[in-house]
């Protein structure tokens, strides 16, 4: 019995390793068909298989009161994004259960970039987009309006659900030394305007590494604009307040982000970028901090569902509102519903997505006011 005890703890380390082995080994996923992508913007994407750990809800999220002093009614319209249909109806029957003569729309097709045009040219109400909108869609919009589209924070993205705007990590080859990297080092290395200051870096010396990797070049893989992934970079990483980010001209730009994993993997001394979601094998994720005076948080499941992690996601909805005039009142009660704690909660039920922190709750009723 001893020795059978003997052999069991010494494999038991083994054994750990081997399930934490296996649970890394994600394969990347491939490219939609433009059957799957016809068959999503007409019925909405299938929902993924969640993930086994699962968000609280936030305590400090506020509870929804709804509305006595008016009655609030009318017919409006919306879109989503394919990823977002069935959240959204979800949410707009919740609502409607406070407010039966309400009316709201969501029709085929779901594509967040078709409800952008849309509510551009006037013929939307909202649009839910699972992804920050493009800069030319908010310039036709500004065109249209002589100001800005509102788009505010609704929903957490996902951890890293294919599709389903997974949080972003920043990855280098699995024999690289390096472990941590700030925005300031990252917009050195990606862009060719450096608003946080400070020169370009192109070798790993630059970065404190020292031996072999001192006078090594850092390759670069990226997304070629635009896309989501790289605007989503390109906002929270290269630009600064009022000033728009430019990625150097001399990166390994790809199509799209399904390659860049394994190039880095290939190559001792790339490093890229993806949704964590398309990160595979023989790379290493890195821990980030915005500033350098924060801490260095890696993308784990516990700090993007706290929102801690800095490349963690966003879901946004886009309204019309004029500045220094209020919403329609039933839109802006639909809002300020998604934000609270019972809106939130029907995030949590279809445990997809992340819902959101009290704070960033808080930074969209502020917009409503």
């Amino acid at each position: 019995m001893n020795l059978f005890r003997f052999a069991l703890f010494a494999l038991l380390p083994w054994c750990f390793a081997l399930v934490a082995s296996a649970q890394t080994l994600r394969p990347i996923p491939t490219p939609a068909t433009p059957a799957e992508t016809a068959r999503w913007r007409e019925q909405g994407r299938s929902l993924p298989t969640p993930e086994l750990l699962q968000p609280t809800l936030d305590p400090a999220l506020p509870a929804y009161t709804p509305r006595k002093d008016i009655e609030l009614s009318g017919h409006f319209k919306g879109a989503a994004s394919d990823v977002l249909a069935a959240l959204t109806k979800n949410w707009i029957a919740a609502f409607q259960k406070h407010y039966p003569n309400v009316s709201i729309d969501l029709p085929p097709p779901y594509a967040g970039s078709l409800g952008a045009v849309e509510l551009a040219k006037g013929g939307l109400d909202f649009v839910m987009v699972s992804r920050e909108l493009r800069p030319t869609d908010i310039a036709e919009f500004r065109k249209n309006f002589s100001y800005d589209p509102t788009s505010l924070p609704i929903s957490g993205g996902t951890y890293r659900h294919f599709g389903f705007l997974d949080a972003l990590g920043v990855f280098v080859h699995q024999d690289n030394p390096i472990g941590r990297l700030t925005f300031a080092q990252l917009d050195a290395i990606f862009s060719k305007t450096h608003h946080h200051g400070g020169a370009a870096i192109t070798t790993w010396g630059q970065l404190g590494l020292g031996g072999e990797w001192a006078d090594k070049p850092i390759h670069v893989w990226a997304v070629k604009p635009w896309n989501g992934f790289e605007e989503f970079v390109r906002q929270r990483v290269l630009s600064v307040g009022e000033k728009r980010g430019e990625w150097r001209d001399d990166l390994n730009f790809v199509e799209t982000v399904f390659p860049i994993s394994p190039a880095v993997a290939k190559d001792r001394y790339a490093i890229g970028y993806a949704g964590l979601a398309y990160v595979g094998d023989g790379v290493k994720l890195l821990s980030l901090s915005a500033d350098g005076a924060a801490a260095f948080l890696p993308p784990g499941y516990e700090e993007v569902a706290r929102a801690t992690y800095p490349l963690s996601r966003l879901v946004y909805v886009n309204l019309n509102k004029a500045p220094d005039k209020p919403l329609p009142p039933v839109l802006e009660e639909f809002v300020r519903f998604i934000v609270s704690g019972e809106g939130q909660q029907v995030i949590l039920k279809q445990a997809v997505f992340i819902p959101l922190r009290a704070e960033q709750a808080a930074v969209t009723r502020a917009a409503l006011k």
